[in-house]
């Protein structure tokens, strides 16, 4: 009987084998895509960019005020959700640091598969410039995330410090770090692409428009501290999108208006981890703004004040009454809200600081001036004697006009600023209330998974 049973098996094994081998040979259909299969005309193609578009998340605004002086840490947040991160407890292993790097190449793959299919992908009549939309904006999209990276962990805003890898092409391989100021000429070269690709009448602001194109190059130009080209690309976002009224500020932080919204990444209903909830959800405020931001504001007149922080004396002892209310969304869906960004107001700041760098005191006064008068009821414009004068109070400006928008620790960064919380703010910081430039979280690390797969990768001093 047993002899019987092997022969059985062994007739079998070749048809397993068979079976086994015809398993092999399928493609994972979820890391790997046949472009030939997948970008067969137009719609395909904007079906790729809006999968590339919709990777995006709120990684990079919530690791940043955690690292910043922009929140505190309240006693109610006894769940640990980035105590760490707070603490500045920061190694490669920190996922809620390191996310945002996994976040922006798979971004990059993604509008890279579509631009590597679209030359092979027909299309007639109307259907050629609506192509051409979509290769600039995949363009713009890839040269905002290598812009990101750069934010996060390149080693210094410097030309020949460690940046990051450019992907231009979707492939697995090992690449290795470029130098910061070769990325920023290769997103500047796929930005200027870009610019001649959107079409003047793209105005859906959940896309990239040349609106937004030009943003990302003024952001690029502040940091490369190309002074010209950041007053050329910010003037014409400005001239693309007027600056907020004051009454209508407070309606872009509940989605009811999109004054000044350059750009936005649009959340709907049924997601799973809203912005908003990483601050306050479920009646438990994880993070609360810092006295610091709250003291900078004037209460009765700055109308962000209360766009951005609420004040609830009805919460109990032991909690803050202090919340972000930034992202509080549209009523009927708590912490719900789009991520702007870029905004108009954020390109007169870039402006103005442009300008101070060219010695344009008064003009770059002027802009701020602008701006603080749109947000602030019964301003009086300010004069400004020097250069540093008018520097310093732009970057107290940005303080205030961008908290919460994912900008501080680099603000900070572009002037080797230490990050500073003052004692109020540090009550359940356990000692991280001095961050400077050198130090582990000033710079992101680079993360160990990708040092560990990719030999070429090198890590960020300090780690």
């Amino acid at each position: 009987m047993m002899i019987r049973h092997i022969k059985y098996l062994l007739l079998l094994l070749p048809f397993c084998i068979a079976s086994c081998n015809k398993q092999l040979d399928l493609q994972p259909t979820d890391t790997i895509i046949d472009p030939e299969r997948t970008f067969r005309n137009v719609a395909d193609l904007n079906g790729g960019l809006l999968g590339a578009y919709t990777q995006l998340t709120y990684n990079t605004i919530y690791s940043v005020s955690l690292v910043t002086d922009e929140c505190t840490l309240p006693n109610e947040n006894n769940l640990g959700r980035g105590v760490a991160t707070y603490r500045w407890q920061i190694d490669p292993g920190s996922t809620t640091i390191t996310g945002s790097f996994g976040e922006y190449y798979i971004t990059i793959d993604r509008a890279n598969r579509v631009l590597g299919a679209i030359d092979r992908v027909p299309a007639k009549g109307a259907d050629i410039a609506l192509k051409e939309r979509y290769r600039g904006e995949a363009l713009a999209l890839r040269a905002y995330c290598h812009f990101q990276l750069l934010q996060s962990y390149a080693e210094a805003y410097e030309p020949t410090a460690m940046g990051v890898p450019y992907m231009d092409t979707s492939i697995i391989s090992f690449p290795a770090r470029q130098s910061f100021g070769d990325v920023m000429a290769a997103i500047e070269k796929d930005l200027e692409r870009a610019s001649h690709l959107i079409p003047a009448d793209a105005d859906d602001n959940t896309r990239i428009t040349l609106a937004t194109v030009a943003a990302i190059r003024a952001r690029a130009a502040l940091y490369a501290k190309k002074w010209d080209d950041a007053v050329t690309f910010s003037t014409t976002a400005i001239n693309a999108l007027p600056l907020a009224s004051a009454a209508n500020f407070p309606a872009i932080w509940k989605d009811t208006k999109n004054d000044e919204v350059i750009w936005k990444l649009k959340q709907v209903a049924g997601s799973d981890d809203p912005i908003g909830a990483v601050y306050y959800a479920g009646d438990i405020a994880y993070y609360a703004p810092s006295f610091e931001l709250i003291n900078s504001f004037d209460k009765d007149k700055d109308v962000r004040y209360s766009s951005y922080i609420l004040f609830d004396d009805t919460r109990g002892d032991g909690t803050s009454q202090y919340l972000v209310n930034k992202y509080a969304g549209p009523s009927g869906n708590p912490g719900l809200a789009d991520i702007k960004l870029f905004r108009t107001g954020e390109m007169y700041l870039i402006r103005a600081e442009a300008l101070a760098e060219k010695n344009k005191v008064n003009d770059g006064a002027n802009d701020l001036n602008t701006l603080r008068a749109a947000r602030i009821n019964g301003y009086v414009a300010q004069p400004f004697n020097s250069k540093d004068a008018l520097i310093t109070a732009i970057y107290t400006e940005r303080f205030k006009e961008l908290a919460f928008e994912g900008h501080r620790l680099f603000d900070l960064r572009r002037r080797d600023l230490s990050v500073t919380r003052e004692p109020a703010d540090a009550i359940n910081a356990q000692g991280a209330i001095l961050l400077k430039p050198g130090q582990k979280g000033y710079v992101f690390p680079i993360p160990d998974a990708e040092t560990k797969a990719n030999k070429n990768m090198k890590q960020n001093p300090g780690y």
